[in-house]
């Protein structure tokens, strides 16, 4: 009877770890992600190497959108980076002027998108003109959404953010990490679609 009390207590007793709960759930939420874009480019490639008239198809993507939206998303990552500086530094005006310019660049990267999208449509390439728009509307579309995420979760932090305290200082963390995995997803997008 003793015994089944002490392995009760060690079954009940939570195991501690030196990594915070929401960050851990952040990253199980962001290995979720994972899956979803990397199970949508394998297809992709998969589709990719057993089909033809591809090459033509992105052959009529233009280079300038895409490449001014990297330059965008990667200098949004530096402005995240330089938030999460600025609260760990307890800087409160700093913070505010980061996260401000991140969630500027992401409605940037929204726009350019927008406007690349006009520009595929105005030329009579929809989803369902073929196989390859598809694809590139499908992953470029569910990574915009994102990007759309991102922007709202910066900008939530932008407006709540009083101080610089520890607490705002792991939710800018957690927001920075989910800002760096969309930029990551855009590197992986940016070449499969417009420079193979």
């Amino acid at each position: 009877m003793e015994q089944a009390s002490t392995l009760n207590r060690h079954i009940a007793t939570p195991l501690s770890t030196s990594v915070p709960t929401g960050k851990l759930g952040v990253w199980w939420f962001l290995a979720s992600e994972v899956t979803v874009f990397g199970g949508l480019i394998a297809c992709y490639i998969l589709t990719r190497l057993g089909s033809t008239g591809w090459k033509e198809a992105a052959a009529h993507l233009s280079l300038v959108f895409p490449l001014l939206n990297t330059l965008v998303l990667l200098t949004s990552s530096m402005t995240m980076v330089m938030a999460h500086a600025a609260v760990e530094a307890k800087d409160s005006h700093r913070l505010r002027t980061f996260l401000m310019v991140t969630v500027l660049l992401g409605v940037g990267f929204l726009l350019l998108k927008a406007m690349e999208y006009s520009r595929e449509m105005a030329q009579g390439f929809f989803p369902h003109t073929g196989l390859f728009w598809a694809f590139y509307y499908g992953m470029t579309g569910l990574h915009a959404l994102h990007v759309l995420g991102g922007v709202i979760v910066n900008l939530i932090l932008l407006l709540t953010v009083p101080t610089a305290t520890e607490t705002q200082q792991r939710r800018v963390e957690f927001a920075g990490l989910y800002w760096h995995f969309v930029d990551i997803v855009w590197i992986f997008l940016f070449p499969l679609l417009y420079l193979t």
